[in-house]
């Protein structure tokens, strides 16, 4: 029997092989099944302490180190198994979801509970919900094992992350004007206020704090603001009620500000798992647009754009999108005018 706590490390020979305490498995549909079983029982993926409750195939295609706490193993866990889940048909899809706790309405305490919301929810029976639940399992093994392990990087959080980051920023307006809209998740208990800062492109002056302004459309109330550098504006964001660990949030806020240097990038201060960003030039397309990815704060301002060139469409438009993205580090689109150097 192998350790379930063992270190796993991926195979280079086999992608879908791993290596546990020195032992080589080749996982199958089988293996991940079983823990699967294993893994809807009680608190599901809210047990504490979860590693435990984690099988070696489990670590392997979730990408869960020996390293990993319980947070950011439960954070992996649902990055894998939500997206699995959310391509089965709905049936099996809302009892998976429930039997995993992966939806809110159904975070009971016991696995039979959940069962039980899962079949008032689709108009079933609790054992009809359980054969579908099983059917649902087999299913996103499948699918698991098929895709190999999780190539994607994460990055801790103990307090929040940015589940998804959504920007429209129009650069054909007398003043540039952004739209985010974004959805957080909180890594810990009792979140009450979010953390948020906005970097604006400056000349090498500082930035004057009445030159930007943020509307609040949804999702919390401003409660401070303050100048962090010359050219970062740090914002919190009081949330109507405190979020628990698990919890997911959208806020909705619009910024308005005098770009004075040719860029516009996302630095985030928590982890942020996908970024997407279209940018409106309109009839003032640049000579020369690139995009900027885990790039350093101080490469934004050089004078010559480095990085992968991409073209407007005939709305004078750009899209870029970024996934999993490390803190501190920059990703957007700068561009560069005929004349600039």
């Amino acid at each position: 029997m192998i350790d379930w706590t063992a270190a796993v490390t991926l195979t280079n020979s086999d992608p879908r092989a791993w290596t546990a305490r020195g032992v080589t498995v080749h996982p199958t549909a089988a293996d991940v099944v079983g823990e699967l079983k294993v893994l809807r029982k009680g608190r599901a993926i809210f047990t504490t302490p979860l590693a435990g409750r984690i099988g070696p195939a489990l670590r392997a295609t979730c990408g869960i180190s020996e390293d990993d706490d319980t947070i950011v193993m439960r954070r992996k866990l649902v990055h894998r198994l939500r997206p699995l889940a959310d391509s089965l048909p709905d049936d099996l899809k809302i009892a998976v979801l429930a039997a995993f706790a992966l939806v809110e309405q159904a975070r009971k305490p016991f696995y039979q509970e959940r069962v039980h919301w899962a079949a008032i929810t689709l108009e079933r029976d609790d054992r009809t919900v359980r054969r579908r639940i099983d059917e649902g399992i087999e299913q996103i093994a499948a699918l698991a094992v098929a895709a190999g392990p999780d190539p994607r990087p994460r990055y801790p959080s103990r307090s929040w992350h940015t589940e998804e980051l959504r920007v429209t920023l129009a650069l054909d307006q007398p003043v540039a004007e952004a739209f985010e809209f974004r959805r957080v998740v909180a890594d810990a208990d009792e979140i009450a206020e979010l953390d948020l800062a906005l970097t604006l492109p400056a000349t090498g002056e500082p930035v004057a704090d009445p030159e930007l302004v943020v509307d609040v459309f949804h999702g919390g109330v401003l409660a401070s603001r303050a100048m962090e550098s010359s050219d970062r504006v740090g914002l919190s964001l009081r949330l109507p009620e405190p979020l628990h660990r698990g919890e997911k949030h959208d806020i909705g806020l619009r910024f308005r500000a005098n770009l004075r240097a040719p860029h516009y990038v996302c630095v985030p201060r928590h982890p942020c798992d996908e970024f997407d960003l279209h940018v409106r030039f309109g009839d003032r397309v640049p000579d020369r647009i690139v995009r900027l990815e885990k790039a350093f704060q101080g490469d934004t301002r050089d004078r010559v754009p480095r990085g992968a060139e991409l073209a407007t469409d005939d709305a004078g438009e750009v899209h870029v999108r970024f996934r999993d993205l490390a803190p501190g580090f920059a990703y957007g689109i700068r561009w560069q005018c005929a004349g600039a150097g």
